[in-house]
């Protein structure tokens, strides 16, 4: 089920950065950023007492660094939005994809956050470089 619920936020997420950059586009980007935040906390707020089970105090009793995933959400959309206004949304994408393979793999390497530490091998290392010449090979007209 893990692999599906990848698939359709890989999804999700392509659809969400083409629409909050036309939304920008019309409005701007931070402008529409705090749309899409502020509809985001509404929709999650309501969610979360109609179907949450789960203890919302015990957020004061966590790590404070654990609290700043809505202030990296921010930062998220503003760059993915600048970065599909500036690039055509497949690439912006493709860079994004690889960013974000890299930095995951460098908090499993390191075990970063709680996580259980995994090999960096060289067939992880043959997986980015083969990712990456497709984005090149992408980017040829």
């Amino acid at each position: 089920m893990g692999y599906i619920y990848a698939i359709v936020a890989g999804a999700i997420m392509s659809l969400q950065g083409v629409l909050n950059t036309r939304l920008g586009e019309k409005t701007g980007i931070l402008e529409a950023n705090a749309f899409v935040q502020g509809t985001a906390f509404i929709l999650s707020l309501i969610v979360a007492v109609i179907f949450g089970k789960g203890d919302i105090s015990a957020l004061f009793k966590t790590e404070w660094y654990y609290l700043t995933g809505g202030i990296l959400g921010v930062a998220i959309t503003v760059t993915v939005m600048l970065s599909m206004g500036k690039l055509s949304p497949a690439l912006a994408v493709s860079i994004i994809l690889v960013s974000q393979l890299l930095v995951a793999a460098g908090i499993d390497f390191f075990g970063i956050l709680g996580t259980d530490k995994a090999p960096f091998g060289w067939n992880k290392i043959i997986g980015l470089v083969i990712l990456i010449i497709g984005i090149i090979i992408f980017k040829i007209k």
